[in-house]
Order: structure tokens, then sequence, then C-alpha cells
């Protein structure tokens, strides 16, 4: 077997923030997270099974080496006892279940979420690694570097034209569906060496440590969906979660995520108290423009200067969509895209769109609800519908 985990630092660090805050404030919260592929494959995922199962052992036999845990300490909003906690930690296989039915892949984690959350994107980059090294390697790297040339080619002519108020950045968020970590490492050191001046860093913590880069993240749906079950009325579930991460953080990792129970009831959330407290929003899902003239709109209600704000796209990205939301946007605030697939995953074959999300939180169902068809993964409807009528969130966007 060849390892696909190369380290328990490489995972986004969005999972090490959300980890952080909620052991804090939430530590004997229970979780159930589960896999799902969203599209076709080429071969049914389930001949994976095997192979998943022995880099799951390989990974519950893992644990933080001492450079990596001096390397989260470094980091200022990482916390001493929360790093101690890592020294100590090990993914517990019996928390995490491979299945097959039919041609799918089933996996589920669920216990401690404090002992389960973590398990998330590593699933996704070994199902990914897996699958893709079944096919022809030396092609499909081929066609990636003449796809990366391009890349860059275009990053450089687009530094021809005239710039706007605030500049183009823009981070590698590839780490969970990525052709291979060989290639991952590959894209992030030639846009690192060749346009440093819009390459600012990546999701990934692994790299970022080994190239000296800026690990890039806040939170993701997870953390906000959990406090769906923490106690707090539903109406008020999203307060809770921004205050949470305010208290936590203190003005550090100032982007919060909108699109939970999307964008309208996300702002309706916002009051001038957050939006003083918090740096930016971040997209991922839905229109991006009609969500970027909507965050501006609210920033000119609540009298605060958009351009001390920044908006971060997210979703779905390649250079020429992020070369048009910057167009559109960045004479008016700040702007940063975060782009996955389209970076590490570009080499002519159809990517998988695979996710592994929670579903359940203290033996009750959560759920988000999407700005995008198709993105909501609950199958209580009982508790979607609910959610759809404490939100008026019109059921025809799930």
């Amino acid at each position: 077997m060849i390892p696909v985990v190369r380290s328990l630092l490489e995972t986004d660090l969005y999972k090490f923030s959300m980890w952080q805050a909620l052991l804090h404030g939430h530590p004997g919260a229970h979780a159930e997270y589960e896999f799902l592929c969203r599209n076709s494959t080429v071969f049914p995922l389930a001949e994976l099974a095997d192979e998943v199962n022995a880099q799951l052992d390989h990974l519950c036999a893992m644990s933080f080496a001492d450079d990596e845990l001096d390397y989260l300490r470094s980091l200022r909003y990482m916390k001493a006892d929360f790093v101690d906690f890592l020294a100590v930690f090990r993914f517990q296989r019996k928390f995490i279940r491979v299945e097959v039915k039919g041609d799918s892949l089933a996996i589920t984690a669920a216990g401690p979420q404090v002992h389960v959350m973590g398990f998330e994107i590593f699933v996704l980059y070994i199902v990914n690694e897996l699958y893709f090294r079944r096919f022809d390697q030396e092609a499909a790297l081929a066609e990636g570097r003449e796809r990366l040339i391009d890349k860059i080619a275009s990053l450089k002519a687009f530094g021809l034209q005239p710039g706007l108020r605030h500049p183009f950045e823009f981070s590698d968020f590839g780490l969970r569906r990525r052709f291979s970590a060989a290639w991952h490492d590959e894209v992030v050191l030639r846009l690192a060496a060749e346009v440093p001046q819009y390459f600012k860093g990546s999701s990934n913590v692994y790299l970022a440590k080994r190239l000296g880069m800026v690990p890039i993240g806040t939170m993701a749906h997870e953390y906000m969906q959990s406090f769906q079950a923490f106690g707090v009325r539903l109406r008020d579930f999203q307060k809770a979660a921004l205050e949470d991460w305010v208290q936590e953080y203190r003005g550090d990792l100032g982007v919060a995520l909108t699109d939970v129970v999307g964008m309208d009831a996300f702002l309706d959330d916002f009051d001038l108290y957050f939006a003083k407290l918090f740096d930016g929003l971040r997209h991922d899902s839905g229109d991006p423009v009609l969500w970027g003239e909507k965050a501006l709109a609210h920033y000119a209600a609540l009298r605060i200067d958009a351009n001390t704000k920044r908006l971060v796209f997210s979703d779905g990205l390649d250079l020429p969509t992020a070369f048009s939301l910057y167009r559109h946007f960045a004479g008016r605030i700040m702007t940063g895209f975060g782009i996955g697939t389209n970076l590490t995953n570009d080499v002519g074959l159809t990517p998988l769109n695979i996710v592994m999300k929670l579903v359940r939180c203290n033996g009750q169902s959560v759920a988000k609800l999407s700005d995008s068809p198709g993105k909501t993964m609950c199958k209580d409807e009982t508790f979607l519908a609910y959610l759809r009528q404490v939100f008026h969130h019109p059921a025809s966007s799930s």
C-alpha cells in the first residue's frame, strides 16, 4: 500500500479553526458525517472500498509530529490547550465505517464531534487519489502541465491590464479534490514561483508550512450547522455561531460564511455589530454577482465603508470567472478568490464531485439551505421544511 496521507497537518486550515472553537465551546457534541458522490464515475467507487479501508487504517495510526505542533503554536490564533489536545490526538478507527451499497461507496463517521470532524478532508482526498491512480498518469500530468502553463500565461496577461482600487489575489483551495499529492505540490510550487504577486497562499496547512506560505481559511458549513443542534432557538443559530466565533478569535479569522440558510437570511442576522467585527464574507453558492451586490448594499445601509471589507469567492471558480468577478467588484471592495478543483485536478479527466457533510448533531438532523440547487444534504424532510419555514427559504432552491 502506498499511503495517500502524508501528515495529519495536511488538511484545510478551517478544520483546525472550527475544531478549536468547537472543542472550547461544545466539547461534548456528538456528530455524524456522510460521504456522497454527486456525479457519475468511470468505474464504480465501490471497487475502492478495500483500498479506502487500508488507507483509513494508516490514517488512524498517525499522530502529529513535534515540528507540526510547533508550527500550529506559531499561528497566533491557535491556543496552547488546543495544540496540547492535538499532541495526544489519534483518529479512532471505530468511529468511521466504509460500506458498499451497490456500485456506491458509503462512508460514515459518527462519534464525539471533536474526534470525527477531522475525517472529512482526509476521506475526500484519499478517495480522489485512489480513483485517479487508475488512470494514465503520464497523459494526465502532461495535459495538466499544458493547462497550468496557460493559466500562468493568463495571469501574466491579466497583470498588464489597468489595475483597480484593490489588488487581485487568489489562493489554492484544492486539497480535497486534487488529482494527487505530487500534482498538488507541483501546481502550488509553480504558482508561488511564477506569479507570487497574485498567488497568496493555500488552505493546505502542510503545504503552507513546508513552503513558507500563508495558510488560508476560516469556517465551513459544518460549524454553522452544528449550532442548529446546540440548544439555541433555531432562528438564532447563526447569531449564536457568529458570537462564539468572535469570542474565540477576537478579531482573527474574520471572514464569515453566508449560505447556510441563504444570503438573505444571513444578512438579516449580520447586523452592525457583526458587520464591524468581521473582516468580510465568503461566497459558496448562488449567483456570485447578485450575492456580492447584496453584500455591498448591506454595508452601505449600515454606513460601513466597503473598501475596508473583503468578499471572498470560492464556488467552483476558474481564473476567467475570478477575473470577471474582480473587475466587477474590486473598485468598490477588497476581493479574494479561493480556487480548488480547477487548480489541482484540471488534467483532462472528469473530477469527482464528492463531499462528506455533517448530517446529524446531538441526535438531531442539521442542514444547509444552499443558494444553489442540489447542494442540500439532509434526508429529514420534516426538519428541512421547518428550516425553510423559519428562514422563509424557498423549497425550489434545495
